[in-house]
């Protein structure tokens, strides 16, 4: 099947793509699909030659290295969901006037069910510290009935304010202390920075200042 639309005006392109499902079905002979049949395939050959132990050739669900049906969930019983954030793009312009409006006490946003914040005696804007055995962080918290209970949410992308004292530890809001930096398959080697298990506490004593908000330091030369 060859692709009739030019790729510009100028190079009028005529690259192979792949047949539609629909093209595939009304005419398998005349619309093969791009794989070594042909066909819809659910085992893979190739793969299942590779003897990856975490990517078999067929699909196959894989118990997760952490989450809430875990042995490491009676110890941190929140699965930490890590998204893209709604005020920003990654982390770009964290420091811009829309991205710091949705902040809480100057820190990234953590949403909790009601249930849940309930049941570790927290409230809506208080400053709470995300913690598992990577590190550690602070958040604000926003208890939102929106949230699935046992789910605790904090976007990617606030900029990375670590303690002097303790580089796993950021005073930001940072999620990527607190996820593991392991690929998702041997296969893949996709990301898994957006799954995590965690537990939420107060946040008690004096916030510590945040550095990764004001102009670096400079030398003044006599």
């Amino acid at each position: 099947m060859w692709c009739s639309l030019p790729c510009s005006a100028r190079s009028g392109c005529r690259a192979p793509v792949s047949a539609t499902p629909a093209d595939s079905r009304a005419d398998p002979e005349g619309h093969p699909l791009t794989t070594p049949t042909g066909k819809i395939e659910i085992f893979s050959a190739t793969i299942d030659s590779f003897g990856y132990p975490d990517c078999p050739g067929h699909p196959v669900w894989l118990e997760p290295d952490e989450w809430l049906g875990s042995p490491a969930a009676r110890r941190f019983s929140l699965q930490l969901v890590a998204n893209q954030p709604r005020s920003r793009l990654h982390s770009q312009l964290d420091v811009g006037t829309h991205s710091q409006s949705v902040k809480i006490a100057g820190r990234e946003p953590v949403r909790l069910n009601p249930g849940d914040a309930a049941a570790r005696g927290l409230h809506d804007g208080d400053l709470v510290r995300i913690f598992n055995d990577r590190g550690a962080c602070l958040a604000g918290l926003a208890v939102d009935e929106a949230v699935r209970p046992g789910v605790a949410q904090l976007s990617t992308g606030a900029w990375y304010d670590p303690d002097p004292a303790d580089p796993g530890f950021c005073r930001h809001g940072n999620p990527n202390v607190l996820t593991a930096d392991s690929p998702s398959s041997t296969l893949s080697q996709g990301s898994t920075g957006q799954l995590a298990l965690v537990e939420i506490e107060p946040y008690h004593g004096v916030p510590p200042e945040l550095s990764v908000t004001q102009p670096p330091a400079t030398a003044h030369l006599e």
